[in-house]
C-alpha cells in the first residue's frame, strides 16, 4: 500500500503559487548505463495467486488538483488567436487543436508542489522493486506501469518548467531527450518512459487501448486523466481515453482522399497494427463515433498527421510579460493570470457552452456562466487554480 501523504502538498501549491519557477535540471541524475533487452524479461507478466492490490488514493488526489479537463473534441479546428494589444506576438496556445486534451497546470506548481511528485515517483520505483510486479494480476501490473510512466513525465516537465515542448527537453549530462532518458529505476533496471511503453507494456498486452494510457506531456498525445489507473478501473479508463482520442482532430482527421492519423500510432504499429491496414481500421472503428467511422470507411490512404508537441499546460510553456492578480474568494493568496491563459479559459468556456447546446456533454460537468467580463476571468481562474471541475 502506498501511504505517503506528501502529494497533498500539490493541492497547497496549486492554490498558493504566485512566484515564477526557475528551470532546473532533472530531480535526480538520469542513469547512463546501457540496458539490454534481456533485462526487461523480468517484467514479462507471469500472474500467480498473488492478489495484492496497489492503492493510488494519493495520486488520485494530486491529479484532481493538477489536471484541468478540457472536454471532448468538437472536431472543429480553432483559428489562430489575434495578438495582444500593443504587440504583434501571440502568447500561449495557438494551435488549431488547443482546446483538445486535458491540461496539467504546470505554471501554478511551485517547488513545494513539485518535490512530492519526485518523492512519489521514487515511492513507485521502490514499490516496483520490493514487489514482484510480474506476479500480480495483469490489470494491477498495467495500472502500475501507466501510473509510473505518467508520474515520471509530469515530474520531469514540472522540474524543468517552463518548457514549450517536452519532446525537445534534454536531461542529464548526456542531454538526452526526456522520452529516451533512463531516469526511472525498477528492480535494478534503469528505464525511460519510452522503454516502459515499448519494452514492457506494448509487447505484453494485446489490447491496443493501452496506447491511450500514456501521457507524453504534449497536446498532441493522449490526455492525462483526472484519476489514477487502478487494477479495478484500468480497462474502463483506457476505453474512455481511447474514445476521446480517436474522436479528436489530433487522433483522426482527413485531407483529400487521405486519412490522417496521429503520429503516436507509428510507435505502436509494430506491436498492434503491423500493416496499418484492416486491423488498424477495425481498431479505430471500435472507438469511433459516426463521423470518424465515416472517414475511416471513405478514405483509402492512411498517413501520419503533424503532431502537436506543445506542452499540455495552460500557458504553452511561456512566461508572458503581462499578467493580472486574481483575488480568490475566502483565501489570502492571489493567483497570477496571464492574458493568454485567460483567453484559453474563455475559449474553453465557449466550447463547453457549444457542447451543452448540442447535447454532447456527458456525465456531471460544471461550467459556471460569466456575470461580467472581469468576474468571468475570476471564476475561470479559480477553476484553473483549484481544478475544481468534477
Amino acid at each position: 500500500m502506498l501511504t505517503r501523504t506528501l502529494v497533498y502538498t500539490a493541492a497547497v501549491g496549486l492554490l498558493s503559487s504566485t512566484a515564477p519557477l526557475q528551470a532546473q535540471d532533472g530531480a535526480q541524475a538520469p542513469a547512463t548505463s546501457v540496458v539490454s533487452a534481456s533485462d526487461f524479461k523480468k517484467f514479462v507478466p507471469a500472474p500467480s495467486n498473488d492478489t495484492t492490490k496497489i492503492d493510488y488514493t494519493f495520486l488520485d488526489d494530486a491529479l484532481q488538483y493538477m489536471v484541468l479537463r478540457m472536454g471532448p473534441s468538437t472536431r472543429q479546428g480553432m483559428t489562430k488567436p489575434a495578438p495582444g494589444l500593443g504587440t504583434r506576438r501571440v502568447y500561449g496556445h495557438e494551435s488549431r487543436v488547443r482546446l483538445e486534451g486535458n491540461r496539467v497546470v504546470f505554471s501554478y506548481l511551485d517547488e513545494e508542489a513539485i518535490a512530492p511528485l519526485t518523492e512519489y515517483r521514487q515511492d513507485l520505483e521502490r514499490l516496483g522493486s520490493d514487489l514482484n510486479i510480474a506476479s500480480l494480476p495483469k490489470s494491477e501490473q498495467l495500472a502500475f506501469w501507466i501510473n509510473l510512466h505518467n508520474v515520471a513525465v509530469i515530474e520531469q516537465i514540472a522540474v524543468n518548467y517552463p518548457i514549450q515542448s517536452p519532446s525537445r527537453m534534454k536531461l542529464g549530462a548526456g542531454k538526452t531527450p526526456l522520452d529516451e532518458t533512463p531516469f526511472i529505476t525498477v528492480g535494478g533496471v534503469a528505464m525511460s518512459p519510452k522503454d516502459i511503453r515499448t519494452k514492457i507494456v506494448f509487447p505484453n498486452w494485446d489490447d491496443p487501448d493501452v496506447i491511450y494510457g500514456f501521457f507524453r506531456g504534449e497536446v498532441g498525445g493522449p490526455s492525462i486523466q483526472r484519476r489514477a489507473y487502478t487494477g479495478q478501473n484500468v480497462s474502463e479508463v483506457l476505453g474512455q481515453s481511447a474514445k476521446e482520442f480517436v474522436n479528436s482532430l489530433r487522433g483522426v482527421e482527413a485531407f483529400g482522399d487521405t486519412l490522417l492519423v496521429s503520429a503516436i500510432y507509428e510507435e505502436a504499429a509494430p506491436f498492434f497494427f503491423p500493416d496499418m491496414g484492416d486491423d488498424f481500421r477495425s481498431h479505430l472503428n471500435r472507438n469511433a463515433d459516426e463521423e470518424v467511422r465515416d472517414l475511416v470507411a471513405r478514405k483509402a490512404a492512411i498517413k501520419f498527421n503533424q503532431y502537436e508537441e506543445t506542452v499540455a499546460d495552460l500557458a504553452a510553456g511561456e512566461r508572458e510579460p503581462s499578467y493580472s492578480y486574481i483575488e480568490q474568494d475566502g483565501l489570502a493568496q492571489r493567483t497570477r493570470l496571464s492574458p493568454s491563459v485567460a483567453r484559453l479559459l474563455n475559449e474553453r468556456y465557449e466550447k463547453y457552452e457549444k457542447l451543452r447546446r448540442e447535447g454532447l456533454l456527458r456525465g456531471r460537468v460544471i461550467v459556471l456562466p460569466p456575470t461580467s467580463s472581469e468576474r468571468a476571468k475570476e471564476i475561470e481562474a479559480d477553476a484553473a487554480a483549484a481544478a475544481a471541475e468534477d
